[in-house]
Parts: structure tokens; sequence; C-alpha cells
């Protein structure tokens, strides 16, 4: 980073904008007062990874912080399907690729769920406030969360609390396929 003045100039902008104190972004970003202060006042030249933890917590693009608003890039991720990553499970028989940008991860999760016949995917309670978000893609699964409990065939969604636990059950005699997002509303970082 050539010009760490400028980026300490929209490190300032965006936090003030935001009405953030150095204190709360400090907070927020887990980069220090002391830190947050010289890199504002252009002292110090932030590494990648600390602008990246600023950008998190003030929820913007990290070239804004790089090169301003003027030339702020637009999120266009592509993920291959032979390059997602895989979940390894204890359970036989399920298999979870991983469909979320690192940069999402813990805010909004995206998965894509295969379960064989007869499978399940049982999870201990998630954050407090969590949500999941089911699209049945293929088969009949049945979803129990607490004492609440369905089945849900091709195309059905199912939005409910994940902040107990909760287990997704294969009871097709065919793979079931299902969309997962997982999205941590209640959760403070």
């Amino acid at each position: 980073m050539s010009d760490y003045p400028a980026v300490g100039a929209n490190v300032r902008k965006e936090r003030q904008n935001r009405k953030l104190s150095l204190e709360a972004l400090a907070a927020q970003s887990r980069v220090s007062k002391a830190m947050l202060s010289q890199i504002e006042s252009g002292k110090v030249n932030p590494t990648i990874m600390t602008v990246w933890k600023i950008a998190q917590a003030l929820k913007v693009d990290f070239n804004v912080l790089l090169k301003g608003e003027g030339d702020k890039v637009r999120k266009f991720i592509i993920s291959r399907h032979g390059d997602l990553p895989l979940l390894d499970t204890e359970n036989d028989g399920v298999k979870i690729s991983v469909l979320t940008p690192l940069s999402q991860a813990e805010d909004l999760e995206l998965y894509l769920v295969t379960l064989k016949p007869g499978a399940a995917l049982s999870s201990h309670a998630h954050y407090e406030g969590t949500e999941e978000y089911l699209t049945i893609l293929a088969g009949e699964v049945a979803v129990d969360a607490g004492k609440k409990s369905t089945v849900l065939q091709t195309g059905d969604v199912l939005i409910y609390q994940c902040d107990i636990d909760h287990s997704i059950t294969n009871r097709s005699k065919t793979e079931a396929r299902i969309h997962m997002v997982v999205r941590f509303a209640g959760r403070n970082h």
C-alpha cells in the first residue's frame, strides 16, 4: 500500500459517516484504538489483514478503504464447482459443500447439503438468534428443531431458529439435496 495517508483518511471518513468513536471501531474490528489513531493520522502503513478487519467492521468494500469511494468495486465473486470446499462431518452419508466466500463467513453462510438415503445431519445449537433457511432441491427430509418437526419435499422451504439442537434426516430412497442458508442474526461481532 503505497499511499497509506489516503487509507487513513478513508478509514476516518467511513468511521465518521457511521458516527463511530475510535473506541467503538476498535471493539468491532479488534484493531487497537492506538493503531486506528495512527492509521487515521497517516503515521503507519497498515497490513492488508488490518485493513480487511476495519472494512468488515465498517461493512464497506475493502477497496473503499484503499482507494476511496470513487473507485468502489462491486462484488462479483465466482466459486467454481470443483473448487468448493467440503466440510468434514461425523455423520455417514452426509456431504456439505461450502458456497460462502470466506469474507462472508460468520455473517451469512451458504451450503449445499447432500444426504444419502437414511442419512441425518444433526447439529447442536448455534449462536442465539441464528436462523437456517432450507430449500429442498431433491428428495424428502424430516426436520426437527427443538420441539417442532416437519417433513419437507422437493421445492419446499423452511425457515427456523437453529439456536437449539436440530437435525435434518433424508426419508427418501434416493439422495436428498438441500440448499441451506445460515443467518447469524443475533450474533454480535
